[in-house]
Formats: C-alpha cells, structure tokens, sequence
C-alpha cells in the first residue's frame, strides 16, 4: 500500500529509513521532501544514511535507497591499464593530488559535467551553497588530480568521522577522475574506512569493485564509522605504494 510522502519542517527530524517508499511505491528509494536545506540538515541526513538529490523547480527531496552502492576500500580493483595509468601519474614530475585546496571550483565542474541521459544537473546553487556551508565545518573534502599546478579532475565528499560519502567525479583529461578516486580509496585504506558510500549502483562502479549492499546493514556501519575521530583530510605519496601494492586483477 503506497503511502504518503512527509513533507519536512524546517527543525523537523528525518523520519526512520525504513519507512522510505519501496517498490510498491511511485518512486522507489524517496524518503521525505521539504525547503530547508543547509549544513545541519546534511549532517543530520548523511548520519542516518540520508542524501539530498532534486533538480531546479523541486522541493528539496531526501533518499535512501535499498539496496546501497558501496565501495570497500579493501576490495577495490585495481585492473592493469588503471595500475599502470597511476603508475605513470606518481612518477611524472607535475602530477599530484592535492585535498580541499579548490573545493568551490570542484563542485563548479561536477556540476558542469555532462552526464549519459541527463539535461542539466542535480548540482543546483543550493546544493552547492550546502555543501560549502558543509566543507567550511571541515565535513566536505574534494579529492584534485593536479597537473602542471592545472586542476584537471577531482571529486568531492562528505565525511563524517570515518564515514565516507562519495558525491560526484569530474574529469577536464583522460582519467583525471580515475585517479582522484583512486587517490580517495588509498587514503581511505589508509584509515582503515570500511566503506565509501556510492549511492547508486553504475557499471562503472561495479567494475572497478563496487558492490550493493541492504540498507540497514549500511547505515548500521555509518552509524559506527560516524563515531570514529575525523581522518586526517592529508594525501601522502606512499599512499600511491601501498595501494599500488595490490595484487592485480
């Protein structure tokens, strides 16, 4: 039986994940709706498992989707053109990855980025207020891909403690993106992250060892990761080593 959508107040809480709508439902994964939409809401959000997704002319509308995309950090696949494409970046003088040193700009080209059956973005100015809002309290992180001190890729997250929350990838040259999450899994590994939240399932992800998991059981390990002391948000060259260490695959 398909029921209501709730439509959030402004100090209002989420309401429990599971009663986001189901398969039975008009849009499977919908959680709640509402117009308030800023750091404290994210942090309430991303806490529960909760992220905001909608386009311009829509309420802000709140999801949690079961199952959810995650990437294990210990699992992810280093096949050989990525192996060697990372080999290549660590030891060309010029390429590195740099953190939060141009997140404004990041959100900026996410949001600019073309994507396969889409017009337009969901990285709409409010969503780019909020999150900057967010990273100015130190729980959003862009991961660059630098080249010739040029930004040619990157992507930006959310973190809460230990929890991580992948949001959205840009690339201005051949794998710039590759690289940049590659860089996020090895600093992640790093600090023992048991996962990165993906959202939603691509074949993207799935190649490169991104595997679905139930909703609860994801949130019940956000709700632990979130716990846990803030990583350190630093990219340390022997990170590239020890993920390249990685037997192949």
């Amino acid at each position: 039986m398909t029921h209501s959508l709730p439509w959030l107040q402004p100090e209002q809480e989420f309401p429990p994940i599971d009663q986001t709508w189901g398969e039975q439902d008009p849009i499977p994964g919908l959680l709640a709706a509402g117009s308030t939409l800023d750091a404290a809401h994210l942090r309430a959000a991303y806490g529960q498992g909760i992220f905001p997704w909608f386009s311009d002319g829509q309420p802000v509308l709140w999801w949690s989707p079961n199952p959810r995309m995650t990437l294990h950090p210990d699992e992810f696949r280093l096949r050989r053109s990525l192996r060697k494409t990372l080999q290549k970046f660590r030891d060309t003088p010029g390429c590195e990855i740099r953190i939060d040193s141009a997140f404004s700009t990041v959100m900026q080209h996410c949001a600019q980025a073309p994507r396969d059956g889409q017009n337009g973005t969901w990285i709409v100015q409010s969503i780019i207020d909020a999150y900057t809002e967010l990273h100015q309290q130190g729980a959003a992180h862009s991961v660059e891909t630098w080249v010739d001190d040029k930004l040619v890729g990157g992507l930006y997250c959310v973190a809460l403690g230990k929890a991580v929350f992948g949001e959205s990838m840009f690339a201005l040259q051949s794998d710039a993106s590759k690289i940049a999450l590659s860089a996020l899994v090895a600093l992640c590994r790093a600090h023992q992250v048991a996962q990165i939240d993906c959202q939603q399932a691509t074949a993207h992800l799935s190649f490169m060892g991104g595997r679905e998991i139930p909703r609860e059981q994801f949130a019940q390990t956000v709700r632990a990761q979130a716990q846990l002391p803030d990583m350190r948000w630093q990219f340390a060259p022997l990170y590239w080593d020890q993920l390249l260490s990685t037997p192949e695959v």
